[in-house]
């Protein structure tokens, strides 16, 4: 059990690290490859592009320790430090996730009326990082395993994000705390 869930984080962590690197590799060459795009110079396209490789930041860090946690001191809990880390991270997700909005309208004034197609492909990244901000921070939306797909057909909803998870059991041991103080 232990190593197929060491295996688990292992896959998370390499792979939000991969996509992470990955992503500025591809932005380039699809700028390199499609200059009329003109993804570079949209602010719509770098809020968005930034706020999803900090999300994916985010991530990796998170399974990064959850991983070594488990390998050196046999638990995959989150520590409460980065846990609150976290939550206060959360916080300013939220407020750059409501912020680019701005950058697309900004985007939009100062190219129209020849709005480049950068700024659908800017909106796509942005989408997506607030699907990877809900799968971090709230619901688990990414189901790529074969148990995951089973407890999904099962339950018919979605989990609550091992993050959510690690948020409430923060807010349990302040609750406990007060409570024996």
């Amino acid at each position: 059990m232990r190593n197929r869930i060491l295996k688990r984080l292992s896959y998370l962590f390499t792979g939000e690290t991969t996509s992470l690197i990955m992503f500025v590799f591809v932005s380039y060459m699809v700028n390199y490859a499609y200059p009329d795009l003109h993804l570079y110079s949209l602010f719509s396209f770098w809020s968005s592009f930034l706020l999803l490789e900090f999300l994916l930041l985010q991530g990796s860090i998170y399974w990064f320790v959850k991983w070594k946690r488990l390998k050196k001191e046999n638990t995959s809990a989150a520590p409460i430090r980065l846990i609150k880390q976290l939550r206060a991270i959360k916080k300013w997700n939220i407020a750059i996730i409501i912020i680019i909005p701005a950058a697309f309208t900004a985007d939009y004034y100062m190219w129209h009326p020849s709005t480049p197609q950068g700024l659908t492909i800017a909106a796509f990244i942005y989408i997506f990082a607030i699907l990877e901000y809900v799968n971090y921070f709230h619901i688990q939306l990414s189901y790529d395993n074969r148990s995951d797909i089973n407890s999904l057909k099962q339950s018919k909803r979605f989990k609550q994000s091992c993050l959510s998870k690690d948020f409430k059991r923060l807010k349990n041991l302040k609750a406990k705390s007060r409570n024996l103080g």
